[in-house]
């Protein structure tokens, strides 16, 4: 952090700003602006992206910049920013490919437009920063394969539950103890919820209900847990995670089978807990000479010790994802160990044959978190490629759906990059061949 401070204050001392390209300009896009432009020296934003351009223009004036244009190609886009403008478009290419932006924020939340923009992002040499666990859990592994090839580094950011996880499993290793178990705090989970039921709660927080619901229903944890998983090596335990209730994170030394914990690590999650929402590591050291220490200091007594993080602030730790990446080429998250769980899909309710898919967040169906082998083995169908398939059968409610129950999408990037992270980390499976 304070190398990173000292950083961006020596770009500001030169007037060389590490310039940011959002792409997502609605809640959490907005305020990475406004932390960008009013609290982060060195560093500025020099294009957004968003299909309509009011929510852009709102997030650029909320944070006080007013030396912006709208543009309309990428020459004007680039000819803009050499004259000390900052631009705004509804055509996200402009912002991949502009030369002045050094990083590339998506925060759309959405798999294939997500992966449409990162690949052109990262074909065109820029780091890119993702606020989209959706896009990173179904094709991330993939997609850094991409990004190495092109000398460049993709990234889950700081802030969101993934890059606090990964943050407090390197410091938890870096003194000495072996985490055996990443865990999220969830304080409540429903798989059964839909827009419907959220629209309140979304529309009182001038939020989509949509990603609402997502975070509802589950399918929002098991996307984070799968990033998590493929940037630690860890597994889940079973189909959707155990997710024991408790009231207390404290609590969670007594929730887990901490012997099986050893045989390679978990991920995990409890439910209802304080304080949350947050993230926890269980970490384990037997080393009987340190073992007197952790209890001075509340610890317990060992060997299997609590470390956690009662919060965290997306909007606010973004922006240092993006300074790691531009500053140090190092990335707060991104995939280590291939594909190693992955989200499925499930059913909401009975549906039948002839039901268009809604994907994440919809009335339709839910994601849960799956090992990447039982997933493939088993051909069930990614929770991130599920929108707009149509079933060819019924399926009964909390059924997983399978890769054969459904007529994908013809020519989706998404399903073609999908198949390609399976061939490249030699998984097989009976999907066929992408449309």
């Amino acid at each position: 952090m304070i190398i990173i401070d000292t950083a961006l204050i020596q770009r500001q001392s030169k007037n060389n700003p590490l310039r940011i390209g959002i792409i997502g300009a609605g809640s959490m896009g907005q305020g990475t602006v406004l932390t960008i432009e009013t609290a982060i020296p060195g560093m500025e934003v020099g294009a957004i992206y968003n299909r309509g351009l009011a929510k852009a223009r709102k997030a650029f004036d909320q944070a006080g910049v007013t030396n912006y244009i709208e543009v309309k190609d990428l020459a004007e886009a680039d000819l803009a920013m050499g004259d000390g403008k900052r631009v705004i478009s509804s055509d996200p290419k402009i912002v991949c490919r502009m030369k002045a932006l050094d990083v590339i924020i998506e925060i759309t939340g959405e798999v294939e437009f997500g992966a449409k923009v990162t690949l052109d992002a990262i074909r065109h040499k820029k780091h890119v920063v993702l606020l989209n666990a959706e896009l990173d859990a179904t094709i991330g592994p993939i997609l850094k394969v991409h990004a190495d090839q092109q000398g460049v580094i993709l990234t889950n950011a700081d802030g969101d539950q993934p890059g606090v996880l990964m943050n407090l499993f390197r410091f938890v290793t870096t003194i000495g103890y072996r985490p055996v178990l990443a865990g999220n705090i969830k304080g409540m989970l429903d798989h059964h919820l839909t827009p419907k039921t959220q629209k309140a709660w979304a529309e009182k927080h001038n939020q989509n209900p949509f990603m609402v619901t997502s975070f509802a229903d589950g399918t929002k944890l098991a996307m984070e847990m799968a990033v998590v998983a493929n940037a630690t090596g860890f597994r889940t335990g079973q189909r959707g995670m155990a997710g024991p209730a408790c009231k207390s994170v404290q609590e969670a030394l007594d929730l887990f089978p901490l012997e099986d914990l050893l045989n390679g690590g978990r991920v995990d999650y409890i439910l209802g807990a304080e304080p949350g929402p947050g993230v926890f590591i269980i970490g384990y050291n037997n080393n009987p000479a340190l073992k007197p220490y952790m209890p001075v200091f509340k610890m317990g007594d060992g060997p299997y010790y609590l470390f956690y993080v009662p919060y965290h602030l997306p909007h606010l730790e973004v922006p240092l994802t993006a300074a790691r990446a531009a500053l140090f080429n190092d990335a707060a998250i991104t995939p280590q160990h291939g594909p190693v769980c992955e989200v499925v899909t499930l059913a909401k309710k009975r549906l039948k044959k002839g039901t268009r898919l809604d994907g994440i967040g919809g009335f339709t169906c839910y994601g849960t978190l799956e090992n990447t082998d039982v997933s493939y083995r088993e051909n069930l169908l990614p929770m991130g490629l599920s929108k707009d398939c149509i079933l060819l059968r019924n399926v009964a409610k909390d059924q997983p759906i399978t890769l054969d129950h459904v007529e994908m999408p013809a020519k989706r990037l998404s399903h073609r990059l999908w198949k390609e992270q399976m061939n490249y980390f030699n998984l097989e499976n009976n999907a066929g061949e992408p449309s």
